[in-house]
């Protein structure tokens, strides 16, 4: 086992190895540097970015706008300029080379670099790493970057191996592209990247199946142009923007209005409503009143102003009540919803169906197409838009072992435990960001990537300066954690989802909340009690090297 049978003691080759180079793995690479540490990063793809560099499939988009979707740092936001309020993928890529080239990052990344496996080493207090190249390395401290959405989900489809026609997920698209014009495309899911695809390949492809389980209930994006002049006069306030994102609960600006939607007048929740909806973006979700993800009764409000607004823009009743039934099929925004530019308004278009998987289920993938107990479906491509094993499968997807040789998928197999959503007992000096039991999906990733990113930073540097060479959380600590998400999640309406917030998109995976559903004020407070309490619920050691 890790724990007993390691007597290397020779030095670790770093202080600490990050994972990851998307905004929270380069966040912690730069400050970790500026803290005198010795730090290098290993990335998976060529390219910084994370998951921007990975998504590039027809319409990928941020969606969350700009100014809030990038780093604080004036060195880096004052000359840089976006083109959209969501960008594209594209530009997010030529953004991380901007980092790039404020932050001097690159010198310490090891692109095309996948960690395969990470050991504890008890008798040297350090982490044996094995990567795709079979490197070994050795750190005193791992911190794990690899974001919510770091493992494709591919379905178990039947007959999908006999496709004879070129299929992908969206997750792992072509780099150099695929035109989709005069294709007969099939899309497999509704989520975010399905809304995108279906989106862009309705403009051009000669038909369009887009094979829905559950209807997304999609926000209007509310796009638009952006120009040099307007962001040069907006960046006066963007500090204020910067420091105004760090004290809302989504570490969105939008304030919220603190009370509930059954508090008003229908006619001011009305108009509410409206202004929230031509704001765009998640200001419906994230913006509006207070009691909207615990309450039914003001969920309802939500639902049936989105609902309106959605079928007034389908021509065919029936395709209308497909895409947004009178009933919610489950309450608004316990799952994440998507942002859309023309999605409701395709299906008016001849080149486009709608396949409710709910009335004729799909029965195999043939080799030219798919077959629901409908009828056939001959395509030229498929597209799954299938989603991700979110928020542990990029962790519990790399062979951890801890000081008693357990996988870190083996500690979470009934469940995930962690104390902070950052650690988890048997695991010393292992931390992980944006990752399960912490703020994660319900937060803006580049505020979480600072906040909770400064925690981390500032924890390690602690330890290092007092010469501190183990820590790890308690069982305790873990099961107490575990306990507070259960119990605020328990009095939400997002149980009532099967979600990816709830690993319910994934078979045989634990059916719980995976996120901190308590809001980054909260989780920001309960971390700052941790530290200045001596980082209570961690045991903390100097000796034995």
């Amino acid at each position: 086992m890790a724990g007993t049978s390691a007597t290397h003691r020779a030095p670790p080759d770093y202080d600490v190895v990050v994972v990851g180079a998307g905004f929270a793995g380069l966040y912690q690479l730069r400050r970790l540097r500026e803290e005198g540490l010795s730090v290098i990063a290993l990335e998976a793809g060529s390219g910084m970015g994370g998951i921007w560099h990975w998504n590039c499939y027809p319409g990928a988009r941020v969606d969350s706008h700009v100014p809030l979707y990038e780093y604080s740092d004036e060195a880096v936001w004052r000359d840089w300029y976006w083109e959209e309020r969501f960008p594209d993928w594209r530009a997010l890529r030529r953004y991380f080379e901007h980092v790039d080239s404020r932050w001097d990052l690159r010198r310490d990344i090891r692109f095309d670099t996948r960690l395969c496996g990470a050991e504890w080493e008890e008798a040297g207090r350090t982490w044996r790493l094995t990567t795709n190249a079979g490197d070994s390395l050795r750190a005193r401290f791992l911190v794990l970057c690899t974001g919510f959405a770091a493992k494709a989900y591919v379905p178990e489809l039947p007959g999908l191996g006999d496709f004879k026609r070129a299929w992908y997920h969206t997750a792992h698209w072509p780099h150099e592209g695929i035109d989709l014009t005069g294709l007969r495309v099939g899309v497999i899911g509704t989520g975010a990247s399905g809304v995108q695809v279906v989106q862009e390949a309705a403009k051009v492809a000669a038909a369009v199946a887009v094979f829905q389980r559950t209807p997304i209930m999609a926000l209007a994006m509310q796009q638009r142009a952006l120009t040099r002049t307007g962001q040069d006069a907006a960046k006066a306030r963007y500090p204020e923007i910067f420091r105004r994102r760090t004290e809302t609960n989504s570490g969105f600006d939008y304030p919220g209005s603190g009370e509930s939607a059954l508090a008003v007048s229908e006619a001011e929740r009305q108009a509410t409503y409206e202004r929230l909806w031509r704001d765009g973006g998640f200001s419906f979700w994230a913006g509006g009143y207070s009691d909207l993800l615990i309450d039914e009764q003001s969920n309802r409000t939500a639902y049936d102003f989105w609902r309106d607004k959605v079928r007034a823009r389908i021509h065919d009743p029936v395709t209308a009540e497909a895409l947004a039934p009178m009933e919610p099929p489950h309450p608004f925004g316990v799952k994440r919803p998507s942002l859309e530019q023309t999605y409701y308004d395709v299906f008016n278009q001849d080149n486009v169906t709608l396949v409710e998987l709910t009335r004729a289920p799909l029965e195999r993938i043939t080799p030219t197409g798919v077959r629901t107990s409908g009828g056939g479906h001959h395509l030229d491509l498929l597209v799954l838009a299938t989603g991700f094993d979110a928020v542990t499968g990029g962790l519990t997807g790399i062979d951890i072992r801890g000081s008693r040789g357990t996988s870190l998928g083996e500690h979470w197999h009934r469940g995930v435990r962690t104390h902070l959503g950052l650690a988890s007992h048997g695991f010393p000096n292992l931390v992980y960001l944006y990752g399960p039991q912490s703020p994660s999906g319900f937060c803006n990733g580049p505020t979480c990537a600072e906040v909770q990113g400064d925690w981390v930073v500032e924890l390690i540097s602690h330890l290092a300066q007092r010469g501190m060479t183990r820590i790890e959380a308690t069982a305790e600590a873990e099961q107490g954690w575990r306990d507070k998400v259960h119990g605020i999640a328990s009095m939400t309406l997002f149980p009532r989802a099967d979600s990816w917030y709830m690993g319910a998109n994934i078979p045989g995976k634990p059916r719980e909340m995976l996120n901190w559903p308590g809001g980054l004020q909260q989780y920001m407070a309960e971390c700052r009690l941790v530290a200045e309490g001596g980082y209570r619920g961690f045991a903390l050691d100097g000796k034995g090297v």
